[in-house]
């Protein structure tokens, strides 16, 4: 019977009477004690380190950055001729539009500076400026200005090396043919070759005798 009793007794133990997790307790001073009180020592070898898992750090310069480090040495020390210089001492004389837009190419890159007139920086109108006075074509900073000299020739006629100007006059640059237009475009720009826009434009050529 006392057999009998004992059996019956730890089978109505509950569920959670023994716990797994708490069989064995860790001291503060690293003493391990298991379940019946019993001390255990935990040696550790000294030739043991601690490790630390980090991340991979890699660093690498990207291709427009590079670009930009190679823009900013061309063209941020300028110190040659301003387009009143070339104005009057041209560095091509012997005008044609081809040879305007090939020159205006060169200066791809280059930034755009609010009222900048050389390769330092260039808006818009300093960008037609100094490329037409290399020809010995003296233009105003201004957009409605140079507008107002040139001559309007239809969308059809249009060659590289027109002049596209916004129909507000708030912006222009060198016609690029295929509805493409050459210009300073605004700040944190630079000047590039892509498609207008917008409609809303004319071409003006420069240059006819």
């Amino acid at each position: 019977m006392t057999f009998a009793a004992a059996l019956v007794a730890t089978i109505a133990l509950p569920s959670y009477a023994f716990d797994p997790k708490s069989a064995a307790t860790v001291s503060a001073g690293g003493a391990r004690s298991d379940v019946l009180g019993h001390s255990q020592n935990l040696a550790v070898d000294e030739g043991v380190q601690e490790q630390h898992a980090a991340a991979d750090s890699l660093s690498a310069t990207l291709p427009a950055v590079l670009k930009r480090q190679a823009y900013a040495q061309k063209f941020s020390a300028y110190t040659g001729p301003s387009a009143a210089d070339y104005a009057k001492n041209p560095a091509h004389p012997s005008f044609s539009l081809d040879a305007v837009y090939n020159t205006a190419l060169q200066y791809r890159g280059v930034p755009y500076v609010f009222g900048g007139a050389n390769p330092s920086g260039f808006d818009c109108s300093g960008f037609t400026m100094f490329v037409y006075a290399q020809y010995g074509i003296s233009l105003a900073h201004s957009v409605h200005m140079q507008d107002a000299v040139g001559t309007p020739i239809s969308p059809a006629d249009a060659q590289p090396g027109d002049l596209v100007i916004f129909n507000d006059e708030s912006h222009e640059g060198f016609y690029a043919g295929d509805g493409n237009i050459l210009h300073a475009p605004n700040t944190g720009g630079r000047v590039r070759v892509q498609p207008l826009w917008s409609t809303a434009v004319h071409f003006v050529r420069l240059g006819l005798k």
